[in-house]
């Protein structure tokens, strides 16, 4: 199967690329599918590209390349409905957004992980109940050079 898409051309892809959310991506309800697509190797951002509309992807990235001591709780619900068992490869995304020109100043949304059952494909973004995490997670810190120039 191929896909036309804006940002990287004619994709090919078969059926067990597809990553179906259960229910859609929030805010998103008429995109229930989509391909996990790497732009550069050995990097943890991917594109989340939408099948239903080609115009639709978010960056998103592994959460535990970028946050590794990032451990949100899934409820019961949430693993069944995915089906995770324990021996399920499981992976947990976080949307990213970089202000253009500014990379240093890269934030996570780690308060709405995605989480995606690996062996049947389905996916889910939680809203997490704890608010340990924010929808703003800066990956960076700031040096003291930026926060003497925001002062």
């Amino acid at each position: 199967m191929t896909i036309q898409d804006t940002r990287f051309g004619e994709v090919e892809y078969s059926a067990d690329d597809i990553i179906t959310f259960m229910p859609s991506l929030i805010g998103f309800p008429e995109s229930r599918h989509f391909l996990l697509l790497n732009s550069k190797p050995n990097t943890p951002f991917r594109w989340l590209q939408s099948l239903d509309e080609p115009k639709l992807a978010f960056l998103v990235a592994f959460t535990e390349a970028l946050v590794p001591r990032y451990k949100p709780g899934f409820s019961r619900n949430d693993i069944e409905e995915l089906e995770i068992t324990d021996d399920s490869p499981t992976m947990i995304l976080a949307t990213a957004i970089i202000p253009p020109g500014e990379p240093q100043e890269m934030t996570l949304n780690l308060a709405a992980p995605i989480i995606i059952n690996g062996a049947t494909m389905k996916a889910k973004q939680v809203i997490l109940s704890d608010d340990a995490y924010t929808v703003k997670h800066r990956v960076f810190a700031r040096s003291d050079r930026v926060a003497e120039k925001a002062a």
